[in-house]
């Protein structure tokens, strides 16, 4: 069996960060999204594994390399612009041949892996399996809708949804999928949907089994989702101390603190993660937060938000909080003081705030 990760989206919803930084690879809990689909696939004893990418690709393929970090073999399959899921299946039809394969989107997290899913299609070899979850906001998501357990319609976003079971990023397909994936035709969005593949399996009399997951999952494209996210990995983290903690601070709960990293004259209240070579001087850093490496957060205060590397934030009288900052942003106070702070960043900003 092989692995499918699609990495080619543009991130339109994380900007101004995914202008310069594939969304992909936006970390969480320190570690890019991408990563933690990889390690699932890599979990699930899948050895092979192709990436499609798009305007991006140069990153990706320096962030992944050869896969051999993972224990899995990468192959780069480059799609020329985002023409929707059920393109990128065609379009790797070389790296996947005959095999069935799992497809996992880049930007999901699901937090109990994949791996009884995948002995679950591999023990009864369906022509698809999708995994399901309840939403609050199905008309964001392909949705499908059940019979008796059983699969009868899927839709892509549909303005008025018959069922509040969305369709997870995670897919598995036999080979079945290929003659469905020609015979569709591009949606009003003007793009090949991974629904209707689905849809003319399931028209076409062949086996499609649903399974709602028990567990949670995220689709990381919003900054709300991105933050649950890290708030929900953190939570899992054991307390870990390796970087320098001096007598007059405090490190509360389960909190990571990497080798290198400084922590002078401050409070950590986890769940947290502090990067390596990160110095935190004269500060609160709360719950839920994850400051990458190389950051400074000096004479401030900071909550339930993602720092990325190199940035510094510092003289603030307010607290940030609900906040992804990129990296090498540079935050610091001027004369006039506001009441509150709440920032989406992309690298390389610069923000100057009066008091």
């Amino acid at each position: 069996m092989k692995g499918l990760i699609l990495s080619g989206g543009k991130g339109t919803r994380l900007r101004p960060l995914t202008y310069t930084s594939a969304k992909q690879l936006v970390p969480v809990a320190n570690k890019p999204v991408l990563f933690y689909g990889i390690e699932a696939i890599a979990a699930a004893g899948i050895r092979e594994v192709g990436i499609v990418v798009g305007d991006t690709r140069a990153e990706i393929r320096e962030a992944v390399g050869d896969g051999s970090a993972f224990g899995v073999r990468v192959t780069y399959i480059e799609q020329d612009a985002p023409r929707g899921l059920a393109h990128a299946v065609l379009i790797s039809r070389d790296f996947l041949g005959n095999e069935p394969f799992v497809m996992y989107l880049g930007d999901n997290l699901l937090n109990k892996g994949i791996q009884p899913f995948v002995d679950e299609f591999v023990r009864e070899r369906p022509a698809a399996q999708i995994l399901l979850a309840h939403v609050p906001d199905p008309q964001m998501f392909g949705v499908a809708e059940l019979c008796d357990g059983r699969v009868v319609r899927l839709v892509e976003k549909p303005k008025d949804p018959k069922s509040d079971l969305a369709l997870v990023g995670v897919y598995m397909f036999g080979p079945e999928v290929f003659e469905s994936v020609r015979r569709i035709r591009p949606s009003w969005r003007d793009e090949l949907e991974i629904t209707d593949a689905i849809q003319d399996l399931v028209d076409r009399g062949l086996t499609v089994r649903p399974h709602i997951v028990d567990g949670w999952w995220k689709d990381t494209g919003k900054l709300e989702d991105m933050l649950e996210a890290n708030r929900l990995i953190l939570d899992t983290f054991d307390r870990r101390v390796d970087g320098s903690v001096d007598q007059t601070s405090r490190i509360e709960g389960k909190v990571v603190v990497e080798r290198g990293a400084v922590i002078e004259r401050s409070v950590v209240r986890g769940p947290a993660i502090i990067g390596a070579r990160a110095k935190i001087v004269h500060s609160y850093v709360g719950p839920f937060t994850s400051i990458m490496n190389d950051v400074e957060i000096r004479d401030s205060e900071i909550e339930h938000s993602i720092v990325l590397e190199g940035s510094v934030i510092s003289d603030l009288a307010n607290r940030v909080e609900d906040s992804l900052i990129g990296k090498n942003v540079r935050i610091y106070r001027l004369p006039v003081k506001p009441s509150a702070y709440r920032f989406m960043l992309g690298d390389n900003s610069e923000v100057g705030i009066r008091w």
